[in-house]
């Protein structure tokens, strides 16, 4: 048997390769789909089949056209609803690929249509003994340490989807042995879940023991906490979900991004149109192009986009090499974002050119920020999600987590000077684009953000948040 799984770190998204006797199955495909036919390639098999666990709500899939050009199959749960042609399965359904066999369970929960998949390697097992599965792909069902949230649906309540997850868990997916490998659709820092390990696999006696969702007992408790403060839910997730009902179109159809020239953009900005710069926070702590937004492609760029700025933005892109915009193309069209206006011309270099000033933006680190605070001479912004605010901040910061700029900037002092933070920086620097972007003048970042802070051994509160609105 052939295995691969196939990690994508920007949206901490797991898809894998099965093949056995020259025929493969890729299971939750990610869109750029050339990474399956190269391995098929180099591992001499045919792509065969295609599964998808259940409509993926944070990216968009490429099931569509990898069965395009392979000719293969798509198989999805039965709740599905999708538009496209496929194989309906339920329980029970069985596919065999040479010596492997793939067993659908249908999951619901995280969403109606979820499905898992348990495969059992028949090479593994001796002929005198019963086939014992090997792994089971539990797509969104069950995460490292965590299982997947349960307000995905608009036909179901997060409460309903709750039920209905906590019976999959304990009525079907804890049934395996706990020897069966466990690989999920997705690992840390997806918005899928909360609390996910960075681990890749895992086995069914591993999350038995640590899984802390797997620990509560009675479906009325794990309802209860499953439902408590979910993390926000991007406005996208529900569009790329039906995006993935009737299968996105080709990436060869996207047309070629323009260039646009610096004084074109100028006057988009001053249209109240946007511009993403996608270098480093440095960079464009150091010099940038007034009113842009600053989301690197350093870290989870294109969730981060998405929710900030939606799937009908036609933002600019600010990058510093042809390289960079393709990249951030590409990542933005796999959550569905295409309709990019076109980029900077010569990027920065291209707006000096023309005359055109930079603007900047300040930064301070942890021992200043503090000397500040005990002066009054500044007030704290803290953009990080709830469960982060609850676990240990600054006292007296004002909490407006980055999710919600999307509704409106926070409410504070617009004459004193703001210094805003996150975990590391990365979602800080957002922030602090988006207060430039909206009047805000003494915007400062904070280096190194809470971690920074912890590690300076200075004041951490632990009360409950209070917003800045």
């Amino acid at each position: 048997m052939y295995f691969e799984q196939f990690y994508l770190g920007c949206l901490a998204h797991a898809s894998y390769m099965l093949a056995s006797e020259g025929e493969a199955v890729v299971v939750d495909p990610q869109r750029d789909v050339e990474i399956y036919l190269k391995a098929a390639e180099e591992h001499s098999v045919t792509i065969r089949h295609i599964f998808e666990t259940h409509l993926h709500a944070d990216f968009v899939s490429g099931h569509k056209e990898l069965a395009a050009r392979t000719g293969a199959t798509i198989y999805m749960g039965s709740q599905a609803g999708a538009t496209f042609p496929h194989v309906a399965v339920r329980d029970g359904f069985e596919l065999k690929v040479g010596k492997l066999s793939i067993g659908v369970i249908e999951t619901p929960g995280h969403t109606p249509e979820s499905i898992c998949l348990v495969v059992t390697d028949h090479e593994k097992n001796s002929p005198e003994e019963p086939a014992s599965p090997w792994a089971v792909l539990t797509g969104d069902t069950l995460f490292l340490g965590d299982v997947g949230r349960p307000d995905l649906s608009r036909q179901y309540s997060p409460a309903q989807l709750g039920g209905m997850l906590y019976d999959s868990l304990h009525n079907k997916v804890l049934m395996l042995p706990d020897s069966v490998l466990v690989y999920p659709a997705h690992g840390a820092g997806s918005l899928c879940g909360r609390n996910m390990r960075a681990e890749r696999s895992s086995t069914i006696g591993t999350e038995r023991l640590t899984n802390y969702a797997l620990q509560i007992k009675s479906m009325e408790e794990f309802v209860k906490q499953l439902t408590a403060n979910l993390p926000a839910r991007p406005e996208y997730f529900s569009q790329d979900a039906e995006i993935n009902r009737s299968g996105a179109s080709t990436l060869s159809e996207l047309p070629e991004l323009p260039a646009i020239d610096a004084l074109s953009l100028k006057a988009r900005l001053e249209q109240g149109e946007a511009a993403v710069d996608i270098r480093s926070g440095e960079e464009f702590c150091a010099g940038h192009v007034p009113g842009s937004i600053n989301i690197a492609l350093s870290g989870q760029f294109a969730s981060w986009a998405g929710a900030i700025l939606g799937l009908g933005s036609r933002p600019v892109l600010i990058g510093d090499s042809q390289d960079q915009i393709s990249e951030a193309r590409m990542r933005l069209a796999r959550i569905g974002m295409e309709n990019i206006a076109g980029y900077l011309g010569g990027g920065i270099r291209g707006w000096e050119d023309v005359g055109l000033a930079l603007a900047k933006t300040a930064e301070i680190d942890v021992n200043e920020l503090n000397q500040k605070l005990l002066q009054g001479k500044v007030q704290v912004l803290d953009v990080r999600r709830e469960a982060e605010w609850e676990g240990g901040h600054i006292e007296g910061a004002n909490w407006w987590p980055l999710d919600n700029f999307k509704i409106s900037p926070p409410e504070i002092d617009g004459d004193l000077p703001v210094a805003v933070h996150c975990k590391g920086g990365y979602r800080s620097m957002i922030a602090c684009s988006l207060l430039q972007r909206a009047g805000f003048r003494n915007v400062i970042n904070l280096t190194g953000g809470f971690d920074a802070w912890q590690q300076a051994k200075l004041p951490v509160a632990t009360d409950k948040p209070v917003g800045a609105r």
